[in-house]
């Protein structure tokens, strides 16, 4: 029994994103999870590393909260900008709403407009297959997207079903009002401007855009989505749900990253610190046990925010290279590194003791 034990601990997956970089094939990285828990920070350290073994990388946030351009400390716009530092390496922050520009009040923009409103969803669908259409004709090796929260990555995999709602609605106008819809634009002035066909023809395009990369993304070669958490229930909780969604779409994942892990070894005196700690790794032990074959990537809690592109590298070792503290619980160095945190807290605390009592003298 305890042979079998080692063998299995042997087999298990490597705790890093090493395999997303040895994976040659790979054109699209989706990175998800709940709000809060370093997405951004994620997908643009992915995107720095997948940088520095392939031809070209663009990272696209569809996160209505943009927060590549302050990862990146650059700003961002709709369009592919070059990453200062970069040779290789392009970022864009898309709306997932299409903008009012875009569908103007006039003709078959005007009805497709009213569409968007018939449908929910019909009009991030549509927006997502326009930029879908972009990044192939701009035939990148490698494609990050650093994704809304999770209610709004679910969405964004049920497009394809949203378009089909889409087309069926027309059809249905179509045969309802084809006849009627042709005179009233003819009698407006707006010639071939209203025709249904061309409503069909865009939306079929469309269609026939996502139905093609959605091909794509079921092909495990060609696409993964990494989870990212934080030691906490309810992302447990939802990476549970997005697991089992992705599976659902036949989405390949098989890589969880961990964020902001307060780690034992770490010289704390803080009962409400130890206390974090042990929680946290209940939280770590049920990520083992519900995803043994996952590739599980520990990520420690910074003292401050990671931001701009030095930092980002920086901290990029950590996604390669399991973290470890510089000191082990229990050793002499340890030891003495408590005693010095303990030692300044008390001289901190004797000198504000100090302040208080010659501000109460002064008054």
């Amino acid at each position: 029994m305890a042979s079998a034990a080692v063998v299995d601990a042997g087999d298990a997956p490597e705790p890093t994103v090493q395999n997303l970089l040895d994976q040659e094939t790979l054109k699209w990285v989706f990175v998800g999870g709940k709000g809060g828990v370093g997405k951004t920070t994620c997908s643009s350290i992915l995107s720095v590393l997948l940088a520095s073994v392939r031809q070209s990388v663009l990272v696209i946030s569809t996160d209505p909260a943009h927060n590549l351009s302050d990862a990146f400390q650059q700003r961002f716009t709709k369009f592919p900008t070059l990453v200062r530092g970069f040779t290789n390496l392009y970022a864009m922050e898309i709306d997932p709403k299409v903008e009012n520009d875009d569908l103007s009040n006039e003709g078959m923009e005007g009805f497709l407009s009213e569409l968007t409103n018939a449908i929910p969803g019909v009009d991030e669908a549509m927006s997502f297959a326009e930029m879908l259409k972009l990044v192939q004709t701009m035939d990148y090796s490698v494609v990050v997207f650093d994704t809304a929260p999770t209610g709004h990555t679910l969405r964004l995999l049920q497009f394809p079903a949203t378009l089909e709602k889409g087309l069926e609605k027309i059809m249905e106008l179509k045969n309802r009002f084809g006849g009627l819809l042709n005179q009233a634009s003819r009698l407006f002035g707006l010639g071939d401007e209203l025709n249904e066909d061309a409503m069909l023809g865009r939306l079929e395009g469309m269609k026939e855009v996502i139905e093609q990369v959605n091909k794509q993304f079921k092909d495990p070669d060609l696409t993964t989505f990494v989870c990212v958490c934080i030691p906490e229930f309810l992302s447990l909780y939802e990476t549970e749900r997005l697991v089992q969604e992705l599976a659902k779409f036949e989405i390949d994942s098989h890589n969880i990253i961990i964020n902001q892990v307060i780690f034992d070894e770490e010289p704390v005196e803080s009962k409400l610190l130890k206390a974090r700690v042990k929680m946290q790794q209940k939280y770590i032990d049920q990520f083992h046990m519900l995803y043994d074959d996952f590739n599980i990537t520990k990520l420690p809690l910074l003292s401050e925010e990671v931001c701009g592109v030095q930092a980002l590298q920086n901290f990029s070792q950590h996604f390669l290279t399991p973290y470890k503290s510089a000191l082990k619980r229990g050793t002499v160095e340890e030891l003495e590194q408590r005693i010095s945190i303990l030692k300044s807290a008390l001289q901190e605390a004797e000198s504000e003791l100090g302040r208080v009592r010659k501000g109460k003298q002064g008054a």
